[in-house]
């Protein structure tokens, strides 16, 4: 543990570095970034939504981990941003005509997409985070999103009664419409509304693409509709919950609003123990990351898999924030 835990550091390191240089990580230098100098008989090819996020910097660092412990090529690489579509579909083609890989780990922006991508290969193929629908693909690992965040919901509705809220009204900011974690988080977070006694106001979903900047702009018209205030906000994840908070800060009728994040992030912890954003359904990002590098090298020796590898899920209170930031600086080396 302790060698995984100072080669995340290092990954991690590099990667904040280089995006403070590129601006946050709009060129090819960042694109291609996570490179592993670890050798043996496997080469994986990861491609992630994103490089550019503390969440996918998990992510890379649990598989660049994985083949460092295990002297397994890995290269990690990922589009500038989740909205990055033609750019990943670039990566992911010319990357499965490239002899050299042994296996893929993908995380897809466009399951669709992908699935037809892949239609007919026959090297271990494996979808992280994101489910792909496909005959090709042999496992998913990553977060089981819908129940995942149907137990986040569920908390935050017996929270907002706690806080004196009689008309329970959830309303989602969410991510890129029609990707399917955030179908899946959506669906999820109705479900636990609704069936614990408060009401998912699906006709008002706002869509902010995953962004902080879009989701304070979300928040805003959602204030402007609600003058009153809403019991809970759930977002896709924690960025945008926590713009959502800070854009309805100061504002007396939105004091007792529960404003629920996803991913469990470093950044989401330290907001939680400000008493900014209110909770999160953490994501094990790293061990996601771990696990998919694992399971590929296992298929590629021939083992079966299990269809789906849950990496697991918390919700992250004002109560055990700091026992969650412990564990992620513990993978930072602090």
């Amino acid at each position: 543990m302790k060698m995984k835990k100072l080669f995340a550091l290092l990954v991690i390191g590099i990667m904040v570095f280089t995006l403070a240089a590129c601006g946050g990580g709009n060129d090819a230098a960042t694109e291609e970034s996570g490179e592993a100098a670890a050798g043996g008989d496997k080469k994986i090819d990861v491609i992630l939504k994103t490089t550019s996020s503390e969440y996918w910097g998990y992510v890379q660092a649990g598989a660049l981990a994985y083949g460092e412990e295990n002297g397994v090529t890995v290269e990690v690489k990922g589009p500038p941003s989740e909205t990055s579509f033609d750019e990943q579909q670039n990566m992911i083609e010319t990357d499965l005509n490239d002899d050299s890989y042994d296996g893929y780990v993908i995380a897809p922006l466009q399951s669709d997409t992908v699935a037809t991508l892949i239609a007919g290969k026959e090297k271990p193929i494996l979808a992280v985070d994101t489910k792909i629908e496909a005959p090709e693909i042999l496992s998913f690992v990553g977060t089981g999103n819908e129940a995942a965040a149907k137990l986040g919901a569920a908390k935050a509705v017996e929270l907002a009664k706690e806080r004196g809220w009689e008309e329970i009204k959830c309303i989602e900011i969410a991510g890129v419409q029609g990707d399917q974690t955030n179908t899946d988080r959506m669906n999820g977070y109705k479900a636990g509304v609704n069936e614990n006694g408060g009401e998912f106001l699906e006709g008002e979903t706002q869509y902010a693409d995953g962004t902080a900047d879009k989701a304070t702009n979300a928040m805003e018209a959602i204030i402007q509709n609600h003058p009153e205030g809403v019991a809970i906000i759930c977002a896709n994840n924690d960025d945008m919950a926590q713009a959502a908070a800070r854009a309805a800060a100061g504002n007396e009728a939105w004091k007792n609003t529960i404003f629920l994040g996803f991913d469990g992030t470093l950044s989401a912890c330290e907001s939680i123990l400000k008493g900014e954003e209110t909770m999160s359904v953490a994501q094990m990002a790293y061990e996601m990351g771990y696990k998919s590098v694992e399971a590929c090298c296992k298929a590629i020796d021939g083992e079966k898999l299990e269809a789906f590898i849950d990496s697991g899920a918390d919700v992250v209170t004002p109560d055990n924030a700091q026992e969650r930031m412990d564990t992620l600086n513990g993978y930072l080396g602090k």
